[in-house]
């Protein structure tokens, strides 16, 4: 057995395991499920992580994350960084979980607030590039470190950032599939963002194909089994 085959036999091993799947919690529950100390660490680095991968794909230039269209857009008309419109439109977001009554968590108001923190420094840092390979490497960098940056906040199992908690708040009370609640909102957020000036091109298209798919193979590295998992 090759070294390919034992990792991917690894990866269905964990993908399989009934301790590295994800818990329904609420709020307090989240907190008294134990491992903290490894679960809000993960968290934070996850939520770091994903700022970087925002600011990669900006810098890409060929299209950002449906939900960044939006705050592209926003940002052009308003005084307002890039960064400080992702906190922002997060805290209007979460205004709309009150009438869903929807639960925020530990990990809900550190996404709302720590991923608007580090992006717009990770732009700034992130040098801007010319040529169309640089420039896809950035997006598929970007890309790829998204998915794994959503797969280590999620996997710590501390609640769902504002718009992700939107999405299953929405499908829950509505009684729809929450692919297509999730389709309906990023087509309308992309809209929006496009119009007041966002930029829409094939990373955007790319991100909504493919982020699925890759949060879901690291999933089941990153997801901390809870105190009292058997």
């Amino acid at each position: 057995m090759n070294a390919v085959t034992m990792t991917a036999e690894r990866a269905r091993a964990r993908a399989a395991d009934p301790r590295r799947q994800l818990t329904r919690l609420g709020p307090l529950d989240q907190l008294r499920a134990g491992r903290l100390a490894r679960r809000v660490p993960q968290l934070l680095v996850g939520l770091v992580l994903y700022g970087v991968s925002m600011a990669l794909l900006v810098r890409g230039t060929l299209g950002v994350m449906p939900w960044d269209v939006l705050h592209q857009g926003v940002a052009r008309h308003l005084p307002l960084t890039f960064g400080q419109v992702v906190i922002a439109v997060s805290v209007v977001v979460l205004l709309l979980w009150i009438p869903i009554r929807q639960a925020p968590g530990l990990g809900t108001i550190a996404n709302a607030v720590l991923i608007g923190l580090v992006v717009d420094p990770a732009i700034a840092m992130v040098p801007e590039v010319e040529g169309l390979p640089a420039r896809a490497a950035l997006v598929v960098a970007g890309l790829l470190l998204n998915g794994a940056a959503t797969a280590m906040y999620i996997g710590a199992q501390l609640g769902p950032g504002p718009r992700d908690g939107l999405m299953t708040g929405l499908a829950r009370r509505t009684g729809r599939s929450i692919r297509l609640v999730r389709t309906s909102l990023e087509v309308a957020v992309v809209l929006l963002g496009w119009a007041l000036g966002g930029v829409l091109g094939i990373a955007t298209v790319a991100y909504a194909l493919l982020i699925g798919p890759i949060t879901q193979a690291m999933l089941p590295w990153f997801v901390v089994p809870l105190e009292g998992d058997s």
